[in-house]
């Protein structure tokens, strides 16, 4: 049987993701801080038949992080899909969001994938087999109020993967690396994320729910694609921004305080950042009324006409990448050899 491991797996799209790939035939190892949803999740994974093993563990804690991978793979078996999902977040102006706090979400938010890609790739590079899917957002590309620091850390995340995907090309490594750029979520990080607002904090309409984010997850990982997004918001915003960023900069600085926020005042509660909030948060958050359980365009990309052509143009680019570096390196001159020294001018140790 094949193995996923997923950070994040208590909640939110981590936890809808552990049970669509536990129905369809993988062992789940749930990687998260909480207690309480790690057990709901493992409940959720052992219901649809598979087995579960649940480590908690911060994911800002490389050391930690590499333990847990082992402990997976111990009881389930080599790892094939490792899903970094985790994140955290601040809500607020850059100027309201502490040196410390900002910090931390980058540990986790940035660093934990970092890390997470580190663990999966230290078991898949030696077997030349796997793939780690990075759940990515629209907002590695847009930045948008009020999630500085989230956006950061996304956007860091985008760049990180291109970096080691270059070098598990130049490896000849038949390891994947991928991306999926998700649109607003209802999870239930918008009530147990700190938040520095007044109000309520919600996201930016329209809202999509969790399994349809699982299921672009699923598809990324059993397809060659170098990325896949969700949603028609992801696609203009990531295309609206690289043809016509200072108008989206003032579109979003006169709409995106008031698109992130309820009417309603948000109470005085805990939040995760530092430690878990207690209790099983599942997959969905508050906005259900609100959610898209269904996406034209994720059936569209997610079709098999478009995932062939995505696969073919993905060949097909790989193939001229490599043709294009072996034309660049036969235009270099080759370095004129250094003329070998003298005895007289080899100095003499001591």
């Amino acid at each position: 049987m094949s193995v996923v491991a997923i950070t994040g797996g208590s909640a939110g799209i981590g936890r809808a993701c552990a049970q669509l790939f536990a129905e369809r035939g993988y062992d789940v190892g749930l990687i998260a801080r909480g207690a309480d949803g790690l057990a709901g999740a493992v409940a959720d994974v052992e219901r649809a038949g598979a087995r579960a093993v649940a480590v908690p563990v911060d994911v800002s804690d490389a050391d930690a992080l590499e333990k847990a991978a082992q402990s997976i793979e111990d009881e389930l078996g080599p790892i094939d899909v490792w899903v970094n999902n985790a994140m955290a977040t601040v809500y607020g102006p850059f100027l309201d969001i502490s040196p410390e706090e900002y910090k931390r979400v980058t540990e986790v938010t940035y660093l934990g994938f970092v890390n997470g890609t580190r663990a999966a790739l230290h078991r898949m590079t030696p077997r030349d087999r796997g793939v780690v899917v990075q759940v990515g957002s629209s907002l590695a590309y847009r930045g948008i109020p009020l999630q500085s620091a989230y956006c950061g850390a996304k956007h860091a995340i985008q760049g990180f993967t291109d970096s080691v995907r270059c070098e598990l090309l130049h490896d000849r490594s038949a390891v994947r690396l991928v991306e999926v750029q998700m649109p607003a979520v209802n999870t239930p990080q918008f009530r147990i994320q700190r938040s520095k607002l007044r109000r309520e904090t919600q996201p930016v309409p329209p809202i999509y729910q969790p399994e349809l984010a699982a299921e672009a997850i699923w598809h990324a990982a059993h397809h060659r694609r170098r990325q896949v997004w969700v949603g028609f918001p992801t696609v203009y915003t990531i295309l609206g921004d690289r043809l016509a960023g200072p108008l989206m900069d003032a579109f979003l600085g006169r709409t995106g305080y008031e698109s992130q926020q309820l009417d309603d005042q948000r109470p005085d509660r805990p939040d995760n950042l530092y430690e878990p909030v207690p209790g099983d948060h599942g997959a969905h958050g508050s906005f259900d009324d609100k959610a898209e359980t269904h996406s034209r365009q994720i059936q569209l990309t997610l079709s098999r006409p478009a995932t062939l052509l995505a696969e073919r143009l993905d060949t097909t680019a790989t193939a001229l990448g490599h043709a294009l570096a072996r034309l660049t390196q036969r235009k270099q001159p080759r370095p004129t050899p250094s003329p070998s020294p003298s005895p007289e001018d080899t100095p003499v140790p001591g």
